[in-house]
C-alpha cells in the first residue's frame, strides 16, 4: 500500500509514516539521540559593566531581604518543636506566633521576593530569557563566580537563624538518632515505641512517622547519633548542629558544581545559579534542613573524583608496584564516596552506574551494533564491551559493597535500612505520576459508586511505575555508553526518571535531578522549565497546616504578592513605576 505513487507522500503529510528502517549493519540504536540535544557548550564571556553591576547589587538585595523576611515570618509558621520552644516567653520574637495570618504573610511575601530575585538574577547568569535563552546562545557578560558565591552567602545567612522551614523531618532525624544513642535499633523501633510517646523528642515528630521505624541510611543515623551524644535531649542545639551538616553538603555541592559544569563545557556561573542558588535549595535543603544535602554533595563529589580518573590521561594501573596509580587511588575514592552517599539515602547510588558506564567506555567498551548483524557476528561485536562492562562493574561493585558492609558494621546499625527503605510510601504525594494517577482513578471510582479502590490501585500502579523507570534507566545508560550523552547528563536524566515514577515525591527530590543536569542541560526547554517548575514548587509548598483555613491561605497570597510588587518598586532602578514618575517629574 505504501508503494502506490502519492500515498506516501500523503502519509508523510499527516505525520502518520514511519521513517525508513535503517539496515546498515554497523547502525547502533537510537538511545539518547533526542535527548542529547539537551546539551550545548557555553562560551566563555567576560564580566559584567558598571551598569549591569548595580543592577546585580540590587537584584542581590532584595533577595536578601526576601530572605530575611522569611526569616521574621518563620517565628510564626516555622516548625517549632512541641517543648523546649526557644521563644516562648520573648515579648519580641514570639510576637509572629500570636499572629499567624501576619506570619504567614511574611513569609509568603518574603519567598515570592526570594523567588523572584532569583528569576531576575538569571539575566546575568545565562543571558535574557527572551533573546539568548530562546535562541540557545551564551549572553555577551555574566556575573562572576565571586558575585555568584557572595550572593548565595548573602540569601543564605538569614535561614541559618530560623527555626525549621516547611517540614518538620528534622525532629524525626532527632528522634531516630536518640534512639540508636540508646543501643537500640531505629530500624525497628519507631520513636514512639524506642523513646515513648511522652518523651521531648518524640512529641515534636509528625503523627504520620510517630510509629514509623527510620528509612534512613546508617551513616546519616551515625552522624545522628554522635549530634545526640554532643546535645542530648536539647532540641534548639541538635537542630543546630543538624543545620550544619546541610550546610556541610551544601558547601559541597559548591565545591563539586562548577568542576563539572566545565567538564562538559557548560559555564560554572550558570550551573551554580540553577543548582545552588535554586530557591528550592535555599529554603528546603537549609531552611527545610534536609539530608538531601549531604546526599547529593557526597554524591558529586564522588563523581567528580571519578570523572577526573576516567578522563585523565595517566594510566589507572602501577604496572611497576602491582598497585592502582595515582588516578587509580582518585577513582577508588570517588567510588567510596559515592557508596558512602547511598548510606545517607540509597538514591544516589544510580550515580555508581554511569561512572561504570564511563570506566567502561575508557577500556573499549561501547554499543555494539547488533540490530541489523548476523546473530553469529553479535559475540565479536560484543566481546570487548561485554569484558569492559564486567571489569568496570566488578570493581565499583567491589567498592560499594566493601564500603557499604563497613559502614553497616562499623556503625552497629547493621542492614536493617534495607527493609525500611519504602516506608515513605504512606505519602500520597501529589508530585507522583504513579500516586496521582492512583489517587484520581480511585476519586472516579467513588464518584461511579465503585467502592474506595485507591490503596489497590496504588498496589498495582506503583510496582508498574518502578519498572518503567528501571527500563528507561538502562536505556539512558545505554545511551551513555553509546557516547551520545555525558554520564553526568545520563545520571541526572535517571534522576529524573526516578522522581517521575517514584511512588512518594517531595518539593526536594525535584533536586536529585535538577542539580545534576544544571552542569550540562544548557537548551531553553530545560533552563526555562526548570526555572518555571522550581518557581512554582517554591511558592506553593507554603508553611500551614492541615486546618489552616483557605481564606487565610488565598489572603496571605494575595497580600504577600501585593508586598512584593511594591517592595520591587524602591529595589529596582528600572522598574516601570520609577521610570513613569521620572517621566512625570520631567513634565
Amino acid at each position: 500500500m505504501r508503494n502506490v505513487p502519492g500515498v506516501r507522500a500523503a502519509l508523510d503529510h499527516l505525520g502518520l509514516s514511519r521513517p525508513s528502517r535503517n539496515t546498515d549493519i554497523d547502525a547502533t540504536g537510537d538511545y539518547g539521540v533526542s535527548l542529547a540535544r539537551l546539551h550545548g557548550e557555553d562560551a566563555h564571556v567576560g564580566p559584567l559593566n558598571p551598569l549591569e553591576n548595580k543592577r546585580l547589587r540590587r537584584i542581590r538585595l532584595f533577595g536578601t531581604t526576601g530572605a530575611v523576611l522569611i526569616l521574621i515570618g518563620s517565628l510564626g509558621t516555622g516548625m517549632m518543636p512541641v517543648l523546649q520552644n526557644p521563644i516562648v516567653g520573648m515579648r519580641v520574637l514570639s510576637l509572629p506566633s500570636r499572629m499567624f495570618s501576619t506570619a504567614l504573610t511574611i513569609s509568603i511575601g518574603g519567598t515570592m521576593m526570594l523567588v523572584l530575585a532569583w528569576i531576575l538574577l538569571g539575566r546575568y547568569a545565562i543571558g535574557r530569557y527572551s533573546v539568548e535563552v530562546a535562541e540557545n546562545r551564551s549572553p555577551a557578560r555574566r556575573m562572576s563566580r565571586s558575585q555568584a558565591d557572595r550572593t548565595l552567602v548573602m540569601w543564605i545567612v538569614p535561614l541559618l537563624f530560623a527555626p525549621p522551614l516547611l517540614s518538620k523531618d528534622v525532629y524525626s532525624y532527632l528522634a531516630q538518632s536518640a534512639i540508636g544513642f540508646r543501643g537500640m535499633d531505629p530500624y525497628t523501633y519507631s520513636p514512639m515505641r524506642g523513646l515513648g510517646v511522652d518523651h521531648p523528642l518524640s512529641l515534636s515528630v509528625p503523627n504520620l512517622w510517630k510509629d514509623t521505624p527510620a528509612p534512613y541510611g546508617p551513616l546519616f543515623l551515625w552522624i545522628g547519633e554522635h549530634i545526640t551524644w554532643v546535645t542530648g535531649e536539647n532540641i534548639t542545639a541538635a537542630i543546630v548542629l543538624h543545620r550544619m551538616v546541610a550546610l556541610f553538603g551544601v558547601a559541597l555541592i559548591i565545591w563539586a558544581l562548577p568542576r563539572l559544569a566545565r567538564r562538559c563545557g557548560v559555564s560554572s556561573v550558570a550551573a551554580l545559579w540553577l543548582g545552588a542558588l535554586n530557591p528550592l535549595l535555599i529554603l528546603h535543603l537549609v531552611g527545610g534542613i534536609h539530608n538531601e544535602a549531604l546526599m547529593i554533595g557526597m554524591m558529586l563529589v564522588g563523581v567528580e573524583w571519578c570523572f577526573r580518573a576516567i578522563y585523565d590521561s595517566d594510566s589507572l594501573w602501577s604496572p611497576q608496584r602491582r598497585l592502582p596509580s595515582r588516578a587509580g587511588w582518585l577513582l577508588l575514592a570517588g567510588c567510596a564516596v559515592i557508596a558512602a552517599s547511598a548510606m545517607v539515602k540509597v538514591t544516589s547510588l544510580l550515580a555508581l552506574g554511569f561512572v561504570g558506564v564511563a570506566l567502561a567506555r575508557r577500556w573499549g567498551g561501547t554499543l555494539p551494533a547488533l540490530r541489523n548483524a548476523p546473530w553469529r557476528q553479535w559475540w565479536s561485536r560484543s566481546r570487548q564491551t561485554v569484558r569492559a562492562l564486567g571489569g568496570a562493574a566488578l570493581l565499583t561493585g567491589a567498592v560499594a559493597i566493601g564500603v557499604v558492609v563497613a559502614i553497616c558494621v562499623g556503625t552497629g546499625l547493621g542492614f536493617g535500612w534495607t527493609s525500611t527503605t519504602t516506608t515513605g510510601g504512606i505519602v500520597r504525594s501529589w508530585m507522583s505520576m504513579p500516586t496521582l494517577l492512583s489517587v484520581v482513578a480511585g476519586r472516579i471510582g467513588l464518584w461511579l459508586g465503585l467502592g474506595e479502590q485507591t490503596q489497590v490501585i496504588l498496589d498495582v500502579a506503583r510496582p508498574i511505575g518502578q519498572l518503567v523507570a528501571v527500563v528507561l534507566v538502562i536505556r539512558w545508560l545505554l545511551a551513555v555508553l553509546a557516547g551520545r550523552i555525558h554520564p553526568l547528563g545520563g545520571l541526572g536524566i535517571a534522576m529524573a526518571t526516578v522522581i517521575f515514577f517514584f511512588p512518594f515525591v517531595q518539593a526536594w527530590y525535584l533536586l536529585w535531578a535538577i542539580i545534576p543536569l544544571a552542569a550540562w542541560a544548557t537548551t531553553r526547554w530545560f533552563r526555562v522549565g526548570t526555572v518555571v517548575i522550581s518557581a512554582i514548587i517554591a511558592v506553593v509548598v507554603m508553611p500551614t497546616s492541615s486546618d489552616t483555613s483557605p481564606m487565610v491561605v488565598v489572603q496571605g497570597l494575595s497580600t504577600g504578592l501585593l508586598m512584593t510588587l511594591v517592595a520591587s518598586i524602591f529595589f529596582f532602578i528600572d522598574h516601570p513605576t520609577r521610570r513613569w514618575w521620572a517621566a512625570r517629574r520631567r513634565v
